[in-house]
């Protein structure tokens, strides 16, 4: 059975590292704004992401937090100005 979750992905890398997370991230995940993934994972591919990640970042310098949810309707998204990734979301 695959066991899909709701993955938002958050980063601050230093800059050297930057392009090259955002470009491994969107192999998977959907880009929200700077900084910032989020999208479903099955629980095999959230692996991957993580060893990825762990291969570009320095955790000596680095930051990257993965929150994980059961679902996309575990939490209620809103957006507060202008939206630069995804599309369709209410803005407040």
């Amino acid at each position: 059975m695959v066991v899909i979750v709701y993955v938002i992905v958050a980063y601050d890398v230093n800059v050297e590292r930057v392009n090259r997370v955002k470009k491994f991230l969107r192999r998977y995940l959907n880009w929200v704004q700077n900084s910032l993934f989020e999208g479903e994972l099955s629980s095999a591919d959230l692996e991957e992401v993580k060893m990825g990640l762990r291969e570009i970042i320095n955790e000596d310098e680095d930051m990257v937090v993965i929150y994980r949810f059961r679902s996309a309707d575990a939490f209620k998204r809103e957006v507060m100005g202008i939206e630069k990734g995804l599309g369709g979301e209410e803005v407040i």
